[in-house]
């Protein structure tokens, strides 16, 4: 682990070249020549410190799952339109139709609060990866070292919490080779403040996801609230605007190729360290059968979206999710074919094994890759039940996510429970039952559950296939006529009459009975197995990526993203992605009056916009007389940055990260510095529409504009 640790150390000073990884900040002052020869202005400790301001105290965790920025002193928040779609559509209705038609508070009292939704901030990272080892003695038996890491782990954690608001998590990187401490601060009232209409904020909607040339108007704002004493604090009438330790200026210098640019915020989840058979895996049988289950449900929904306000409202934010990694897939398998990666990782494990075989000290790395390999027959078949399941339980028919209420109540309820414990309990799963069936249309419901058990069952190998195969439209006929669970009244009806009776009853209910006979056979038969090979693969996983920094101490090394902060840098560029074809670095308003003219629904805009496009009325936010809208970086991103914020080389803001390009999605197994692009929505865009578009002026007044 000494050696380990040196050699990390020693390489963040040895490699410059940056275009790809995501650095941790507290390592930056390693890359802060480079960054400086590529241009940028600012010194390590200005984007990262934790005794002073810096710019980490203005990237904000947005909901845990997305990157928000905050922007003026009084807590005002820069996210993705789709990032904050969910709390759009729950403040939207056919008399409130914010998603079609936009919405912008006009002053504090009109800004709208949101059930659970957190904005989090960093207030440090450190590392303490000998601190998580401490008194663990080499060749330790597993079970020992395990409960000592617990403890030491809990430990550190309480330590972090002492006298403070902060809450404290510890993470793994490199497979356990390295932990650090997260310290945060979690702010609990976040209140909507305005939304484009989806013409603007989803335009180009699933023909443009993930594609370039782009014209999304990619944002939404929002503000943090918190007690008159500047701390976190529930929501309440009581709270104020946040006042920020530091909020980013805007970039309203002109831009050009070639610029500065660096990304701040969250990515999720990369997968860099799979070797050659799991990949081979994940193209050939995981990727196409998940994209399949998700073309079945978006089938159904686009349909009924089309022929329904009232559909198109409830499940929008349900599409866009769904629609996501469907398309995404579909380009990450492209992408990753097209460049040969299977290929490239074979060539790379040759040299691993060569370099390992070179030196006795490295015997431990000489078998690892062959191990994993072998693995892959077994393991696959288990994590294919799983994905499959998840698509099928989580992701398909939604009468399954009563079903997992149901699985909460039968845990949580007690016939001891005293009058006013027992009212509060069912209080609450009324109170999500009504939120739930005001989104839900039991004819989209039962189609769905239809196709996709279809091809569920067609695709495992289960006594329960035969059944259901057998006479699929009556089962699901019979499911949904038959169930509680699809009908409202009935099913708040036994809420209300929950008992240890009622409990034993609805165990015989239709789509419950269904939905146990699935997840008991996935809990009892798949997952003990499929987490036990799991672990397997991540401890042999922890010891091939120790061997690449010790066999390859030249190469440059990267932690996968895992939700935590992170830096990429790189420039504003456009790239050639297929022969004959050079996407330029930047699009204008221009492209969304062309794409409006093709007459595809996924482009329609409303008469106000086509009206400023005449009179060209772009007021202070135009360059050379055009308007941006998006541009393209050569920036390392993945899930998790979107609504990032983009920044040049003095740390202002230029714009909004929100998508990658088709042909980089692969980037999460496979980065290429040539082909993978980020697409962000141009600061000034943003602004335009706001000020000129919605007349939301009084937002712009609040932020600090740089030349």
């Amino acid at each position: 682990m000494k050696n380990l640790i040196t050699c990390v150390f020693f390489l963040t000073f040895s490699f410059l070249k940056a275009e790809e990884g995501m650095l941790i900040p507290s390592l930056l002052s390693a890359f802060e020549s480079d960054m400086q020869a590529k241009g940028m202005k600012l010194t390590a400790e200005q984007i990262y410190s934790v005794n002073h301001s810096s710019l980490k105290d203005a990237i904000i965790h947005f909901g845990g799952g997305c990157t928000a920025e905050l922007v003026s002193n009084k807590g005002l928040l820069l996210t993705n339109h789709h990032c904050g779609y969910s709390q759009i559509q729950s403040h939207s209705s056919l008399e409130k139709d914010y998603l079609k038609n936009g919405f912008w508070a006009k002053d504090l009292s009109s800004e709208l609060p949101n059930n659970n939704l957190t904005a989090t901030r960093i207030v440090r990272i450190e590392e303490v990866t000998k601190e998580v080892f401490f008194s663990i003695v080499e060749n330790e038996e597993t079970t020992s070292k395990l409960k000592k890491i617990k403890s030491n782990i809990a430990k550190l954690v309480a330590d972090a919490q002492i006298g403070n608001h902060f809450e404290a998590e510890i993470k793994a990187f490199d497979y356990g080779n390295h932990y650090y401490l997260l310290v945060k601060e979690v702010f609990l009232d976040v209140r909507f403040v305005g939304t484009p209409p989806n013409s603007i904020g989803k335009f180009g909607g699933d023909t443009d996801n993930w594609v370039w040339p782009r014209h999304t108007g990619d944002f939404s704002v929002f503000r943090i609230y918190c007690g008159k004493d500047n701390k976190p604090a529930p929501y309440s009438l009581e709270n104020v605007p946040y006042t920020p330790i530091h909020f980013l200026p805007i970039s309203f210098k002109d831009r050009k190729k070639g610029d500065f640019t660096m990304v701040y915020g969250f990515p999720g989840q990369t997968e860099q360290h799979l070797v050659s058979g799991h990949l081979k895996y994940i193209l050939e049988k995981e990727r196409p059968a998940r994209i399949k289950m998700r073309e079945l449900s978006l089938s159904v929904i686009d349909k009924a979206m089309k022929e329904s306000d009232q559909t198109r409202i409830q499940y929008a934010a349900k599409q866009a999710s769904i629609a996501n990694a469907y398309k995404k897939w579909i380009g990450q398998i492209g992408g990753l074919r097209e460049m040969n990666s299977i290929q490239k990782k074979l060539s790379y494990e040759s040299n691993y094994n060569q370099n390992a075989l070179s030196n006795q000290n490295f015997a431990k790395f000489q078998h690892i890759i062959s191990q994993m390999n072998a693995m892959m027959s077994e393991y696959s078949k288990y994590d294919f039940e799983y994905q499959m399941y998840i698509e099928y339980v989580f992701v398909g028919a939604e009468v399954f996510d009563l079903c997992r209420a149901i699985d909460e109540i039968i845990k949580n309820y007690s016939a001891n429970m005293t009058k006013e414990e027992l009212d509060a309990f069912k209080n609450k799963y009324i109170s999500s039952a009504e939120s739930f069936y005001k989104d839900y249309n039991i004819d989209v419901d039962k189609q769905i559950f239809l196709l996709q058990s279809k091809e569920y069952f067609k695709n495992i190998e289960s006594e329960l296939s035969t059944s259901f195969l057998y006479s699929p439209n009556e089962k699901s006929n019979e499911l949904y006529l038959k169930s509680i669970l699809t009908n409202k009244d009935k099913y708040i009806q036994w809420i209300n009459n929950l008992s240890n009776k009622s409990i034993n009853k609805i165990k015989n209910d239709k789509a419950y009975s269904h939905y146990l006979s699935v997840s008991n056979r996935i809990k009892e038969q798949i997952v003990p197995k499929y987490r036990e090979l799991q672990a397997q693969m991540n401890s042999y996983l922890k010891i091939y990526v120790e061997g690449k920094y010790l066999l390859f101490p030249d190469d440059k090394h990267w932690s996968d993203a895992n939700g935590t902060l992170r830096v990429t840098y790189g420039q504003l560029e456009g790239s050639a992605p297929y022969d004959g074809m050079t996407y330029t670095e930047h699009t204008t308003l221009d492209g969304i009056i062309q794409k409006y003219y093709t007459g595809n629904s996924d482009f329609e805009i409303e008469n106000r916009m086509l009206d400023l496009y005449k009179k060209k009325e772009y007021g202070s936010y135009a360059q050379d007389e055009e308007l941006w809208v998006c541009f393209t970086g050569s920036n390392h991103t993945t899930g998790g940055n979107s609504g990032s914020p983009v920044l040049d080389e003095n740390g202002y803001l230029m714009g909004l990260n929100f998508d990658r390009t088709w042909e980089s999605t692969m980037s999460d197994y496979h980065f290429d510095s040539k082909r993978c692009r980020n697409v962000v929505v141009d600061i000034r865009y943003v602004l335009w529409v706001m000020d000129i578009y919605s007349g939301a002026k009084h937002l712009v007044d609040e932020m600090v504009l740089m030349k």
